[in-house]
């Protein structure tokens, strides 16, 4: 049984969506066409690989929210499984979602339908470069992919030491449990090939950041103005040729 149907989005909460939006914009993400399901303010940016989603409204968040059909008769099959739901909206007048939450307390949510047509094509990555994973803080992997496997039965990567990470296919997204302490909400992962031109539009606008955050050797943490948190790096953490340096100057990408 396919449980979470297919990704749609990375939705976040934003007080001011002002703000967030000249952050996407500023580092590259494309702003997509949206209907007009919700009432509340919403805009989403993507990569082609990843549709981060502005929500002015109250809600526990991030949320990664998957698409799934008929999903008032699917919610059904899932509570005779045993999930346990933070929230359930099912009738014939409203927009059919739900959500339920993993064992480290972050929010899964579902709906009925898409909210936004995602674009024919993506001319270029953002300047972050990229996306390659959610990464999820847990306190023990082990546990938390007893929970993830059954929903996203795909692994695509497996990692013991020097923290234990394990990365699966969640709907056609990346998902990677992380006991990083450096790891505190859940957060993006890009790949970059340009370092100096992000560095540029860093010191331009001002962006707010950290550098060498001390995630798996990514080289600088974005934080948007609602509190997302943006990770990049110079390759994939996780692939076979990468070794954090330890000896590199870290004026290298000092601002």
């Amino acid at each position: 049984m396919n449980v979470i149907g297919q990704f749609l989005e990375f939705g976040v909460r934003v007080p001011d969506i002002i703000e967030s939006l000249h952050f996407y914009r500023t580092l590259g993400f494309a702003e997509v066409e949206i209907g007009d399901i919700w009432t509340h303010k919403y805009a989403v940016f993507g990569d082609g690989a990843v549709n981060i989603a502005l929500h002015d409204r109250e809600f526990d968040a991030p949320a990664i929210t998957f698409v799934h059909p008929d999903l008032a008769r699917h919610a059904r099959s899932m509570a005779d499984h045993g999930f346990d739901f933070r929230f359930l909206r099912l009738d014939e007048d409203v927009f059919n979602e739900l959500g339920f939450q993993c064992r480290d307390g972050h929010l899964i949510t579902m709906q009925e339908a898409r909210t936004f047509t995602p674009a024919d094509e993506y001319e270029n990555d953002s300047l972050c470069g990229s996306f390659f994973e959610i990464s999820l803080p847990v306190r023990d992997t082990l546990r938390a992919a007893a929970f993830w496997a059954p929903i996203a039965p795909r692994m695509l990567e497996l990692r013991e030491e020097p923290t234990a990470h394990m990365r699966f296919d969640a709907g056609g997204v990346p998902v990677g449990l992380s006991e990083s302490i450096a790891l505190s909400a859940p957060s993006l992962c890009f790949k970059c090939r340009d370092k100096q031109a992000l560095k540029a539009v860093i010191e331009a606008d001002g962006l707010k950041h950290t550098s060498f955050p001390g995630y798996e050797g990514a080289f600088v943490a974005l934080h948007a103005p609602e509190g997302t948190t943006l990770f990049v790096f110079d390759e994939d953490f996780l692939g076979e040729a990468y070794e954090v340096d330890e000896s590199g100057d870290p004026a290298d990408f000092d601002l």
